[in-house]
């Protein structure tokens, strides 16, 4: 039995990581599919120093994307699957704000599409990691901004969820990506990348994110019942 469940991906930018980059790149690994994929990295942990740059070109993507009908060649981001989730993720950017986040971008429903169950891409700005929006999976268009000071930080933080799916790390320097990307409890993680799932590669989650591992040498091994065979040569 393999379970893929659910997750509350971090994605960890460093102040010495490609800020543009990090910027232009990694909102589209919460707002694909409309925030509707286990693996989305609804917080984003920031270091302190660098907030501001980041902040400036992941808002400035996450305003350019496309909200409209999937039908849509120019479309970016669909609606949410059912209206009773959309209420469900207003409900819980509602709760964000009164434990004193910010909407910096987003968290209401784009103009002019009454039809379909559409909400803006939001980013709560000023949470912390003991918030709801920080510790719930919301499996909507929602980024939870937490800051960090240290390297020490960001990995206890990042690991300070019950999940442990997925998860993006951005930094230059090549010893840090190996020792966060290994103390990281998370069962798939990219880095300067959203990409962590590959058919040639196990997936798989830690913790409440699921039990065993698909794809790749690994899938077919979890999948696979070991024999003992014993023959005796005695005479």
């Amino acid at each position: 039995m393999t379970l893929e469940l659910g997750g509350k991906s971090a994605c960890v930018v460093f102040a010495d990581a490609d800020l543009e980059k990090a910027g232009r790149n990694a909102p589209f690994s919460v707002f694909e599919n409309a925030g509707q994929d286990c693996c989305a990295r609804s917080r984003l942990l920031v270091e302190a120093s660098a907030k501001d740059e980041l902040l400036e070109h992941y808002v400035a993507t996450t305003r350019a994307i496309v909200v409209g009908d999937p039908e849509s060649a120019d479309t970016q981001m669909g609606p949410l699957v059912s209206a009773g989730q959309r209420e469900t993720v207003e409900g819980y950017i509602e709760q964000g704000v009164s434990e004193g986040a910010t909407v910096l971008e987003g968290g209401s429903r784009p103009e002019g599409r009454d039809s379909g169950f559409y909400l803006l891409p939001t980013i709560l700005d000023g949470c912390t990691n003991d918030m709801v929006v920080a510790r719930e999976e919301i499996f909507g268009p929602v980024v939870s901004v937490i800051t960090f000071e240290t390297e020490d930080e960001a990995i206890r933080l990042a690991n300070d969820t019950p999940y442990g799916l997925s998860g993006s790390l951005w930094t230059r320097d090549g010893a840090r990506q190996l020792r966060v990307a290994r103390a990281l409890r998370t069962g798939a993680i990219g880095v300067n990348s959203n990409s962590s799932v590959f058919p040639q590669a196990p997936f798989g989650g830690y913790k409440a994110s699921g039990v065993g591992k698909e794809l790749g040498m690994e899938g077919l091994v979890h999948n696979t019942e070991l024999k003992s065979v014993f023959v005796s040569t005695e005479r």
